[in-house]
């Protein structure tokens, strides 16, 4: 079997939704914690206004302070190029940049339309040469709120241009959880027969209870990089209903139980799991950390008279 590699997007996606403010050391300490249970990549923060995105307001002392280990990249969100300079500056490893595959939300999400963000990620792709890799997500790439289906053929016709525009990766979102399995093979077939020389990650959302279900398609269908937020935290603020990111730790326990090697120590990830509700005040949707691994036995119970 592929190797399966998780990016880890709490500390940014999941983070910047909280309704109350991850103190940075928290955020540091989880960092660290969870570099050191074999993820191939964490997505540490947003370099975004402090306005827009109060809850990431601390980026650059969070970046400074960070335990880098070797064979992690730890990658930031980028919204423009006055965020890309932060970044530079932070020295990430990599940039995400951001758009969506529909006009409205695109519009709502960014404030700008399509055309205008493809030509502001081209001058930052740019601007990164020699200085970051560069990884673009396209959002709502299996349908929108708004709009409803968005065609394959729109999401194919800009990862070709990003391809072209010489990016390290790609991810394809599923931002508001509309995907279903049967669209998530058809379009990692497509994706991979386009961009297959590039890094290429799934990103779903658990919204209607498929995002499991769609990690698995898209395994056997050939993918091998994925996007998960530790506790199942996370959603998109422009989809009405639109709940957490696919839980990390339930993502990783399923593939590791049917015998694929994801690089992470299991155990270490669920002990830092289990403090995920202390960390943000609040219970949080992951299931394994709650009931344990299904190798976890349990002592007979006591018969009742």
């Amino acid at each position: 079997m592929k190797r399966i590699y998780f990016n880890e997007v709490v500390t940014r996606d999941g983070f910047q939704m909280e309704p109350e403010f991850v103190a940075t050391d928290d955020k540091i300490a989880l960092i660290d914690a969870l570099s050191a249970c074999g993820y191939a990549k964490i997505e540490v923060t947003s370099f975004t206004s402090p306005k827009a995105i109060p809850m990431l307001r601390d980026a650059e002392e969070v970046m400074a302070r960070i335990k880098r280990l070797p064979g992690v990249d730890y990658t930031v969100l980028v919204p423009n190029l006055r965020g890309a300079e932060r970044a530079f500056e932070a020295k990430a490893d990599e940039l995400n940049l951001v758009m969506s595959m529909s006009e409205t939300h695109n519009r709502a999400n960014l404030r700008m339309s399509m055309a205008q963000s493809f030509a502001a990620i081209s001058e930052i792709i740019q601007r990164a040469q020699g200085l970051a890799a560069v990884n673009v997500s396209l959002s709502t790439a299996f349908g929108c709120p708004m709009e409803g289906d968005v065609p394959q053929a729109v999401v194919l016709g800009y990862a070709q241009r990003f391809v072209d525009a010489g990016v390290r990766g790609l991810t394809i979102c599923d931002t508001t959880g509309m995907a279903h399995p049967a669209q998530v093979s058809r379009m990692a077939d497509a994706v991979q027969t386009l961009a297959g020389q590039l890094q290429l990650t799934m990103h779903f959302h658990n919204t209607r209870g498929m995002g499991l279900a769609n990690v698995l398609a898209a395994v056997q269908s050939g993918i091998t990089r994925f996007d998960g937020s530790m506790g199942g935290l996370g959603g998109c603020p422009y989809a009405p209903g639109a709940s957490g990111n696919v839980c990390s730790e339930d993502a990783i326990h399923m593939l590791d139980a049917m015998g694929y090697e994801t690089g992470i120590d299991l155990d270490k990830l669920l002990a830092v799991a289990r403090q995920m509700p202390d960390i943000v005040g609040h219970t949080v949707p992951g299931q394994v950390a709650k009931a344990g691994r299904i190798s976890q036995l349990h002592p007979t119970p006591v018969a009742q008279a």
